[in-house]
Order: structure tokens, then C-alpha cells, then sequence
């Protein structure tokens, strides 16, 4: 394949500016067209945008726009059926995180790219931003010796600053979404745990409805024991006061302790009596290292920087976490 030619699908907040402008700074890709169900709101983009061509129809879009990739980019509830329909069209995929709403549908979306024999990505991009790479190759170095805990915190207010603040919450319908802001923002942090210890052993968690606020759960406790012999804990909870929202991460060791924040901008080191911190700045679209990859992996010049399967693991973990 030569250049990569992308569709988006699903052309909303998340690809204003974490995505979207990115496939046009990649060599060797191109934005062709963007598809929304809402006409309107696919033409605004693609105007303000400079894409040359809108849809409010993805079978369509699919069909005339003169693409060989597809981006999903919808809520997490028609990510399936989007994938299994651009693969059956032939197309090489990268869909948004979660990359389903349950491993259930997970499994089913790791078949049908089994069967196309085409090319899937997961958007878990924090794989490929410099500051998680600073991360891993400290973990990788040895430096704070054998990891033995890892204490993930995800605490925010009712409406956490995180989260795009739109007009349609569907972040906690969890028929939409899959449950509640737990799934908007821990595949990030799980998934990097995946990334930095290997294969998981066993997990499992609870979760509850504190403040019936809202459909959703919003606490949820989960542990994850390693074949490596890491313990991971989390804690995630929603409904905080605004004084005591944190996010943070904790790596210790036998020699001493990482902690970075998974939406901040440093890494602090600190072995014996001596802490260093190193500050980010992360790329203008945050995306834009992950859709390089991708890019590569699509013409045939690299791996697969997140497949289908590690997503299936993620989503398992989280059911774990969360299932009733």
C-alpha cells in the first residue's frame, strides 16, 4: 500500500484536535473525508477543516470517497459494527478507545479481523507519547530495581475536568459507552499497565453506584496480579469534592519510586535521598506519534502498535472490574 487515504468516522470533539489534524502531518497520509450522522456538523468540520469531502453516511463515505482506511471515532456502543463493516469493505482499521463497550464485543471484533486478514489498531496513543516512553524505558533500566506495587488514583468531582463537557453526556449511559467515566479514562491508564509489565495472571474488582447521580457507576476498585509478580491496585471514584480530585500513579520498587500523573506533563524519580522530575510538552495533537506508527504499520514498514487482542485483555480486565 502507498499513501494511506483516511475516512473518519464519527467526526466529533475527539478529533477537533487530538487526532484529526494529525493525518494530514503524517507523511504518507491524507485526510480525504470525514462522515457524522448530523449533516450539518460533517460539513462545518470539513470546511473548517479543509477536508475535501463529507457524508452524513458511512456505507457511503465507504463507498465513493476514494479512501483505504477508516478511523472510528463514535461512541464506544457502534464501534463494532462500523469495524466489522469497513473490514468486510476491505478496509484497514484504527478505532477509538474503549475499543468496545465489553470484551464480549471485543472478541468479536478480534474475529472479524482474524477473518478479513486486514490490518486493525486500538487508539491507546499513550503508547506513543515521549512522556510514557520516558516511563518505560526507566522501568526498562532498572533503576528503581524490581517493581513490587503499583498505586493508580483516578479521583474527580461529579464532572471531571478530564472529560469534554458536552451537551449529551453519553459518557455515562452505559449503554452508550459501557458504563461511566471509568471507561472514558481507565482504558488509558490499564492499558499502559499492559504496555509497561506484560501479560496479566489474574484480576478482579467491584464497582458501585455512590451518588446515583447518574446511571453509571461511579466508584470502581480493581487489582491486577502480573505474571511478572507486579500488583497493580486502582481506585477510581467520581463524585469527590473538587479539593481532593488527584491523578496519580505510583511505581515502587526495590531501589525506589516513579509517580507521573496520566493526564499531566512530568515524571518524578526518586531513588535514596535524591528526586528528579523531568516536565513534557506533549504534542500539539496528542495522537499524532500513534497515527506515525499506524501509518507504517498500514503500508507494510512496521508493527502493529496496539492490536485487537491486547485490547480484548483490556476489556476483560475491566469487565472484571465492574461486572455485577
Amino acid at each position: 500500500m502507498s499513501d494511506i487515504n483516511w475516512g473518519i468516522i464519527g467526526c466529533g470533539d475527539v478529533t477537533e484536535k487530538k487526532s484529526g489534524p494529525a493525518f494530514n502531518k503524517v507523511p504518507g497520509s491524507k485526510l480525504v473525508a470525514v462522515m457524522r450522522r448530523d449533516a450539518e456538523k460533517a460539513e462545518d468540520y470539513a470546511q473548517r477543516h479543509h477536508v475535501e469531502k463529507w457524508y452524513s453516511d458511512a456505507d457511503k463515505m465507504m463507498a465513493e470517497a476514494g479512501i483505504n482506511a477508516v478511523y472510528i471515532a463514535t461512541p464506544p456502543s457502534s464501534h463494532l459494527d462500523y469495524a466489522v463493516s469497513a473490514l468486510n469493505k476491505g478496509f484497514n482499521v484504527y478505532v477509538e478507545k474503549p475499543v468496545t463497550r465489553n470484551a464480549a464485543e471485543a472478541e468479536q471484533m478480534a474475529d472479524a479481523v482474524k477473518k478479513s486478514g486486514l490490518k486493525l489498531t486500538v487508539a491507546h496513543y499513550r503508547r506513543a507519547v515521549p512522556m510514557f516512553l520516558h516511563v518505560k524505558a526507566l522501568l526498562n533500566s532498572d533503576v528503581i530495581g524490581d517493581v513490587r506495587t503499583v498505586q493508580i488514583r483516578m479521583w474527580q468531582a461529579r464532572k471531571p475536568k478530564l472529560v469534554a463537557d458536552v451537551a449529551t453526556n453519553w459518557r455515562v449511559q452505559p449503554d452508550v459507552s459501557g458504563g461511566g467515566y471509568f471507561h472514558d479514562l481507565a482504558p488509558h491508564q490499564l492499558d499502559l499497565m499492559l504496555y509497561f509489565f506484560g501479560d496479566p495472571k489474574l484480576y478482579n474488582g467491584f464497582s458501585l453506584n455512590q451518588s446515583e447521580a447518574t446511571p453509571a457507576d461511579d466508584h470502581v476498585c480493581g487489582q491486577i496480579l502480573f505474571k511478572n509478580k507486579v500488583v497493580v491496585n486502582g481506585s477510581w471514584c467520581f463524585n469527590v469534592a473538587e479539593s481532593e480530585t488527584i491523578d496519580s500513579c505510583e511505581i515502587i520498587g526495590t531501589k525506589g519510586k516513579i509517580t507521573f500523573p496520566f493526564f499531566g506533563n512530568f515524571v518524578t524519580l526518586k531513588t535514596g535521598d535524591e528526586e528528579k522530575t523531568v516536565e513534557f510538552v506533549h504534542p500539539e495533537h496528542i495522537q499524532q506519534p500513534m497515527i506515525t506508527k499506524i501509518v507504517a504499520y498500514f503500508k507494510g514498514e512496521g508493527t502493529n502498535p496496539c492490536t485487537i487482542e491486547e485490547a480484548v485483555t483490556l476489556m476483560k480486565i475491566m469487565d472484571a472490574f465492574t461486572t455485577k
